[in-house]
């Protein structure tokens, strides 16, 4: 039996049919794993150890409006006493945010398997990530300079601008290059220049889908979550109305997993959420990936049961 943690959001806020933290503690416990409930708030150093206000957890696989979750004993215990701590708070990526991995970091450096390495999740931006790649990107420019920004949308006539700390699709704009509203929408966005967005050219393929591929340890499900767009809508967000539809994964999304799958490994990031807009990556997600359950349900898998395979044997190799 390994001790557990996960520092989230609160879980009482949580959907439990949707939720892909949910479902990691559902395997967990079905491990017979001792599961240890953390909010980031609650994660402290005290003379440079790393430590935090625990909730013993229990969790049950029911709909929302059913009790499926419990606590039991709340304690303050040095962080080190666990085996596991899966990070899944949600972005947007704060300052607040920032310190949480650093005392975790601590935790790490302690001899606890922190999942996603909070070393990465500092340097792993889920919007400029990708651009490490760029044999898997679509044109794509990072800038806080209007001018710059009014050339790629020339250039490129259909754009999508968005900012480099939401999630969920937000704040999401797409421009065309007679757009009246260009001007207005660089100044808002940058904040009349002092912040960096990203532009890429719009990709038609988005009506077949923005498809979430899941990767754990550098290796991909099978079949991949495509978020269609809702009706007059240009994001695929499944938080902005679209609709999920699983599909085999196919080649050239294999081959797009197979560049960045070393560095994944290399980073320590166990579990990545990857997006797909035709042939290109648009996005690669480190700090809470989704669409576990909704893989599971379509085509009768248990990720999180591929995710704790994974995480018992590095615990294992860490051991030997």
């Amino acid at each position: 039996m390994l001790k557990v943690g996960i520092v989230m959001d609160p879980i009482q806020n949580i959907k439990p049919h949707k939720d892909s933290s949910f479902a990691m503690l559902l395997e967990a416990q079905r491990r017979g794993h001792e599961l240890v409930y953390m909010q980031p708030e609650d994660l402290y150093l005290k003379n440079g150890q790393a430590y935090a206000i625990t909730s013993a957890l229990k969790v049950w696989d029911r709909p929302k409006d059913e009790q499926f979750f419990g606590f039991g004993q709340s304690l303050d215990v040095p962080l080190n006493t666990l085996d596991i701590i899966l990070i899944r708070q949600d972005p947007p990526f704060t300052n607040d945010y920032l310190y949480s991995t650093h005392i975790l970091e601590q935790a790490e450096a302690e001899g606890v398997l922190v999942v996603n390495k909070p070393q990465t999740l500092r340097d792993a931006n889920e919007k400029l990530f990708a651009s490490w790649f760029p044999q898997c990107i679509p044109p794509t420019l990072v800038t806080a300079n209007a001018d710059k920004l009014r050339t790629f949308i020339q250039d490129h006539q259909d754009t999508i601008l968005k900012p480099l700390d939401a999630m969920g699709g937000a704040s999401i704009f797409r421009v065309k290059q007679d757009d009246p509203n260009i001007s207005v929408i660089i100044e808002t966005m940058t904040d009349h220049g002092k912040h960096h967005i990203m532009a890429q050219t719009f990709l038609p393929e988005i009506a077949q889908g923005d498809k979430r591929i899941l990767i754990i340890n550098g290796q991909p499900i099978d079949y991949t979550l495509a978020r269609i767009p809702a009706k007059g809508e240009t994001r695929g967000n499944i938080a902005a109305g679209g609709s999920g539809v699983g599909m085999a994964i196919t080649d050239r999304e294999r081959w797009l997993c197979e560049q960045i799958a070393p560095t994944l490994k290399a980073k320590g990031l166990y579990f990545v959420g990857l997006d797909v807009i035709g042939d290109y990556i648009t996005e690669i997600n480190v700090t809470s990936p989704t669409c576990i359950r909704e893989l599971d349900s379509q085509f009768q898998l248990n990720i999180a049961g591929l995710l704790f395979d994974s995480l018992e044997a590095q615990i294992h190799l860490n051991r030997a």
